[in-house]
């Protein structure tokens, strides 16, 4: 779990944390300085992880706005993450299964 501060011209999110790492990172064409837990490295991966997906799906809807292009790219990240959730949980049962 990425805990991150960002800063996004004047304004402030903030998302408590302890061990502080910074990166600057660029999404879709915007620099963010992020502030997380996880590694710079980590931060950099998520970044263009979510900027890659913004891309591909800017270039099968060119019309989106950014707030829907923001939008539809968190429901398609969250979507993968949920699928790869569910597979994960019936392995892990599958696993346990066997040790049965």
């Amino acid at each position: 779990m990425i805990l991150i501060r960002i800063f996004c011209g004047t304004e402030d999110f903030l998302v408590s944390g302890q061990d502080k790492t910074r990166a600057t990172v660029d999404i879709y064409g915007q620099p963010y300085k992020i502030v997380g837990t996880e590694s710079t490295s980590h931060i950099r991966l998520v970044a263009s992880i979510v900027d890659d997906k913004m891309r591909e799906i800017s270039k099968k809807n060119p019309y989106l706005d950014i707030n829907k292009l923001a939008v539809l790219t968190a429901v398609n990240i969250v979507n993968e993450y949920v699928k790869l959730k569910e597979e994960y949980e019936m392995l892990e049962k599958k696993l346990h299964q066997k040790e049965e």
